[in-house]
């Protein structure tokens, strides 16, 4: 226990320099050590945003790692400095503690600063703790430590070492926001925000670069990486990597880097490294869009009338007349971003083309898949349209795809005529049926005939002229054909040349009628008619002559063979010979067959004509019937026999016979064949005696013709000179002058067939006739009257012709009178009882003079009801 008598113990305290001192530790000890964990906080954070900057310089830094590296840097401060100022600065507060720092620098000195402390702190009475003795003890630890720098116990500083480490950072730091401005805001963004969808700033900076790319499925493709134009590094080099395929490096050309990859047919991904700069792209092979179907609604020009009309094209061209508009339509397999069209381009063609060719182009009007053109206007040259779309993958189509525009004219229309011959010889009771036919590729609106006249010799009648419109059509009719029946009596012509032509009018615009080729009709007077039917007959009776000539040639060949032996005949020579013979008796068969064709026509004509003589015609019919017979039935007859005697199973008594009965009948031939020609001979001088009437007429009349012309112009022509002539008035003095000079030629041949014809005939008025004609010399007084119709003296040739009109005529009758009594004497014997067969012969030509007046008749009611459809179309009444 204390003793109660000592006195109350006293505190003794370290002395007072010892405390500053100490305080001096310590205040030195926490600044160093606040500034430690500042600069170490601070070096974290510029080290960490450093990272972030030096990382993203080299790839896309994940915004994990940026969050990590951030909190890394954060952690010196939040972790690190709050521990370290615990360790430095809470745990060295008190002065015992400050003095085991100092031990751990100075050992002895640190225990006795422990000890002076703890000295301090303890209490008791003075009997056992002297405070004199304590304080004595502070005071030598106290002057012991003052002679001591207590700085060099502090723990050695960083805070220096860490200063600069943190000012390099922060010059680092600062030098990439002085140098590099962007990629330092850049990083500093990114390290602040680490999860943010900021980009990294790259010195390379490429200009909008893809992140999804479709491509042509199996085809090489190109990619192109454009540098922005703020790129501050513009590397030389690029290189991309399709998956783990090999890599391809380009060169940088015009700001750009034109990547080019082989086919692919799988899906991947390409990384692209251009400086700094590190891309990626997910590429989709894709098969290109393709037009599916292509129609087009082609809207013809509106004169045509015709409706639309769409064509489903299942090559890439189509036709379409100039003037229309057409529309193409394409249907693609799958949705489109754009579609254009052209500019058109003109295709060559070796038809002359009127114009210049203007190329249009434009963009298409989408609808998903469908893709339509505005209305492109048609012109008169081919062309065609070059198409080019992509689809919302952004792949292109089309490439080279074009639509071929054939354009052409509406084509003028055709007219024909068929059936008929382009020369026609006729009576005008006559009627000819033949067809028009009327075409045109976009219609037909009307069609028909006309005709124009055209005198052959001078007269007062107007040559004639009309028109017959068969039928109107309309936009639909393409083809029109209508049977006509024409007859020249039915529309009032008279003999003369008509040119008969077909018309037809389409739907063009002020395209007028387009004719058809020219069918010339001659209208024959009956006199004209005969002159014409004696000239053919003259060619069949030459052609019958040489028809028989060739058969009695073939007779005397085949009677040479007949006096060879039976085996002779049979030998390969004879069979040749025969064979020969045969195809020679062939071929006069056939012309026997055409000429009896021929024969028979003629008769028709000369039955028609009305002015050939009954004994001409049954002259001309007998000798028809031998002509009928010998093509029916006797020359097949001959053919046949000569055919059986080449048998090869033939004995030579049975050639023998077959040869014998060839020629037998082939004499029967020969001699029908000259009992024919003597009948056509008789005929045609009956016929030629004939003629002469006819002829001497058609002179009168052609006199006749003249005289009525220069009548009709006497008014104007009466004491005019020739020079003082209208034009008009001086044409037809020239042409009267020729018609007289032709006359005259004709009148001198009269008188040289005349001469001929009596020599033949010994016919005394033929040449009563001719000697009148030659004493009157009809031929110079008619070239002396043409030669006055040069001095206009046309009032004197007219009356002058009017005479030999006159005397032509007279001899016309003398000859026809005397042509009657021949006929009768050389048809009954003088004015007789008549023969039988005479009789039968003239009722069958009056049969057949009705039933082609019967045929007549009906063809001029067809010709004239066809009038009255004409008058009815004109009208604008309805085809019946």
């Amino acid at each position: 226990m204390p003793d109660p008598s000592q006195s109350p113990d006293s505190t003794v305290v370290i002395p007072e320099g010892l405390r500053r001192q100490l305080d001096d530790f310590r205040r030195h000890l926490w600044r160093i050590k606040v500034l430690e964990a500042c600069i170490a906080g601070v070096v974290g954070l510029v080290f960490s945003f450093l990272l972030v900057y030096g990382l993203d310089r080299v790839w896309q830094t994940p915004g994990m790692v940026r969050l990590g590296i951030l909190l890394g840097g954060v952690s010196l401060f939040v972790l690190f400095a709050p521990y370290w100022l615990h360790r430095w600065v809470w745990r060295h507060r008190r002065e015992s503690e400050l003095a085991r720092l100092i031990a751990r620098r100075y050992p002895g000195l640190g225990d006795r600063l422990l000890g002076v402390i703890e000295l301090q702190n303890q209490s008791g009475n003075s009997d056992t703790l002297s405070p004199r003795l304590r304080a004595a003890a502070m005071e030598a630890v106290a002057a012991e430590t003052g002679k001591r720098k207590l700085d060099d116990a502090l723990p050695p500083p960083k805070h220096r070492r860490w200063g600069m480490v943190a000012l390099l950072l922060l010059v680092v730091a600062a030098a990439s926001f002085t140098f590099t401005p962007r990629a330092g805001i850049n990083a500093l963004q990114r390290w602040l925000i680490p999860l943010s969808d900021t980009e990294r700033y790259t010195f390379t900076l490429l200009d909008s670069p893809p992140s999804k790319l479709a491509v042509p499925f199996g085809e090489t493709f190109d990619i192109v990486l454009k540098l922005h134009r703020n790129s501050e590094s513009r590397p030389s080099d690029g290189v991309g990597r399709y998956g783990l395929q090999p890599e391809i490096s380009t060169k940088l050309t015009g700001g750009h880097y034109r990547f080019s990859f082989p086919g692919q047919q799988e899906k991947g991904i390409i990384v692209f490294n251009v400086g700094d700069a590190r891309h990626e792209v997910a590429v989709e092979p894709v098969l290109r869009p393709a037009a599916e179907k292509i129609s087009v609604h082609v809207k013809p020009p509106a004169y045509l009338q015709i409706p639309d009309r769409v064509l489903e094209l299942n090559g890439a061209f189509f036709n379409a007349v100039e003037g229309s508009e057409v529309v193409v339509s394409l249907t693609s397999n799958r949705p489109l971003a754009s579609a254009e069209y052209g500019p058109t381009k003109e295709i060559a063609s070796d038809l002359p083309q009127e114009g210049a060719f203007t190329p249009v182009s434009g963009f298409l009007s989408l609808k998903g898949p469908l893709a339509v053109t505005p209305p492109i206007t048609v012109g008169s040259r081919p062309f065609e349209i070059p198409f080019g779309w992509k689809d919302k993958l952004g792949l292109d189509g089309g490439m080279e795809f074009k639509v071929r525009v054939d354009a052409f004219k509406d084509a003028a229309p055709g007219a024909y005529l068929q059936g008929i011959d382009r020369q026609k010889v006729m009576l005008p009771e006559e009627t000819v049926d033949f067809e028009a036919l009327a075409e045109d590729d976009f219609g037909v609106k009307v069609s028909g005939i006309e005709w124009k006249g055209e005198s052959t010799r001078p007269t007062s009648e107007s040559p004639a002229a009309g028109e017959m419109k068969l039928a109107e059509g309309n936009p639909e009719d393409k083809r029109l054909s209508r049977p006509v029946a024409f007859s020249p009596a039915a529309v009032g012509i008279s003999p003369q040349k008509v040119v008969l032509r077909a018309f037809v009018e389409d739907y063009f615009p002020g395209r007028g009628r387009i004719y058809s080729e020219p069918v010339t009709i001659y209208v024959l007077t009956r006199d004209e008619h005969a002159q014409m039917l004696k000239s053919q007959f003259d060619r069949a009776i030459t052609e019958l002559e040489d028809v028989a000539r060739r058969e009695q040639n073939q007779l005397d060949e085949n009677q040479r063979l007949e006096k060879l032996e039976g085996g002779e005949l049979q030998s390969e020579e004879s069979r040749k010979r025969l064979d020969m013979q045969e195809q020679a008796e062939a071929e006069n068969l056939n012309r026997m067959e055409e000429l009896t064709e021929r024969m028979e026509k003629l008769m028709q004509d000369s039955a028609r004509n009305g002015e050939i003589d009954k004994e001409t015609l049954r002259k001309m019919a007998e000798s028809l019937k031998s002509l009928q017979e010998l093509s029916g039935k006797d020359m097949p007859k001959v053919r046949k026999k000569l055919g059986d005697a080449q048998d090869p199973s033939n004995t030579a008594e049975k050639t023998e016979k077959d040869l014998a009965e060839a020629v037998e009948e082939q004499k029967r031939v020969v001699e029908k064949m000259q009992e024919a020609v003597e009948n056509a001979n008789d005929a045609n001088r009956r016929f030629e005696a004939g003629t002469f009437v006819n002829r001497l007429k058609k002179a009168s009349s052609e006199l006749h013709g003249v005289k009525d012309t220069l009548r009709q112009a006497a008014e104007r022509l009466f004491g005019l000179r020739t020079s003082e002539l209208d034009p008009a008035d001086a044409r037809i003095l020239t042409e009267v002058g020729r018609q007289q000079s032709d006359t005259g030629s004709d009148i001198r041949w009269i008188q040289e067939d005349l001469t001929h014809y009596f020599a033949r005939t010994k016919q005394e008025m033929f040449n009563m006739i001719l000697v009148e004609m030659k004493d009157s010399q009809i031929d110079v007084a008619l070239e002396d009257i043409r030669s006055s119709f040069g001095t206009n003296q046309s009032s004197i040739g007219s009356d002058k012709n009017e005479e030999w009109a006159k005397r032509l005529s007279d001899w016309a009758a003398k000859l026809e009178e005397e042509n009657k009594k021949n006929n009768m004497a050389g048809g009954g014997g003088g004015g007789g009882e008549r023969s039988p067969e005479d009789e039968d012969f003239e009722f069958m030509l009056r049969v057949m003079k009705m039933i082609q007046q019967e045929q007549d008749l009906r063809s001029r009611t067809r010709a004239l009801e066809q009038l009255r459809r004409s008058a009815d179309i004109r009208k604008g009444g309805a085809e019946p």
